[in-house]
């Protein structure tokens, strides 16, 4: 099963951007999707793969947050 996670674009440096997912920062390559700074996207094995809107990014956190 694969698994792509929601993530807040912070930085951007020529194809690679800080994605911040709910607090941890991580370096994400974005040559895939056109994107700016504070536009959420969808992260799977260190690439973004789909540029998302703010309600979807925050319902599916919502589904990772439950416990």
């Amino acid at each position: 099963m694969c698994l792509a996670i929601p993530g807040k674009i912070l930085k951007i440096k020529g194809e690679t951007a800080e994605i911040d997912f709910n607090g941890i920062r991580k370096e994400v390559n974005i040559a895939m999707v056109d994107v700016a700074i504070g536009d959420f996207v969808m992260v799977h094995a260190g690439f973004a793969i789909e540029k998302m809107d703010m309600d979807l990014a925050s319902e599916i956190q919502g589904y990772l947050d439950k416990k």
